[in-house]
C-alpha cells in the first residue's frame, strides 16, 4: 500500500525516485528497495507520508 502511494506520487509530481528517497528519508535507494519488497518501519512510513503531504501542499494540490 505504501509503495502504491509512493508510485502514484512519483507519477503526479514528476520527481525522480532517487530524489524522492533522498529528500524524504535521506536514502536514495528507498524506492528501489520498496519495489524489491523492503518493509520500512513506522517512523520511516510517517516521514514518507509527511514529505508527500508537505510537497503536495507546497504545490497547491
Amino acid at each position: 500500500m505504501l509503495l502504491r502511494a509512493v508510485e502514484k506520487f512519483l507519477r503526479e509530481s514528476g520527481i525522480a525516485a532517487t530524489r524522492f528517497g533522498r529528500e524524504s528519508v535521506r536514502d536514495p535507494r528507498l524506492v528501489f528497495d520498496l519495489r524489491r519488497g523492503r518493509e520500512p518501519g513506522d517512523r520511516i512510513k510517517r516521514r514518507i507520508e509527511h514529505f508527500m503531504n508537505t510537497y503536495r501542499r507546497s504545490m497547491g494540490q
